[in-house]
């Protein structure tokens, strides 16, 4: 699969929770023991045919990951927060990308403006969070 985003993780769906509108979708990635939540439509979630055991693709578009450098004693009402070391830092004009390696052992790009990531003075080899709201979780499956 080639997309034009380079977080891609395939995993196991471990449960989906049913609502009127959307669906909550619990994602075991592989190779790790990360897992990942995402909130798709009742109406997508059906016509994919979710459930326990099938094997998908989350798909998180860098501009959508979210940096956290200091809590500061605040909780995020986020599903998906990943505690990873920032690799390395790309500066581009007024946006810079930030690439993390997450605790579960997988990779996360995130693209974040200049300023911010200056004002967080952010730094190779620093401890942040990558927020990740679980409705910008995209899934895919293989027909």
């Amino acid at each position: 699969m080639k997309t034009s985003v380079r977080n891609n993780y395939e995993g196991t769906i471990m449960s989906v929770r049913h609502g009127m509108v959307n669906d909550e979708v619990e994602i075991l990635l592989n190779g790790c023991d990360m897992r990942i939540t995402s909130i798709v439509s009742s109406t997508s979630s059906k016509s994919m045919g979710l459930a326990t055991g099938k094997q998908v693709v989350a798909i998180i578009d860098e501009e959508l990951v979210i940096l956290v450098s200091d809590h500061c004693g605040v909780k995020f009402a986020s599903n998906n927060n990943f505690q990873g070391t920032v690799l390395t830092i790309k500066e581009s004009g007024v946006v810079t990308e930030v690439n993390l390696l997450l605790k579960g052992g997988k990779p996360i790009t995130a693209i974040v403006a200049t300023e911010a990531v200056r004002d967080m003075d952010i730094k190779t080899g620093d401890t942040v969070t990558a927020l990740i709201k679980a409705t910008m979780v995209f899934l895919g499956i293989k027909e």
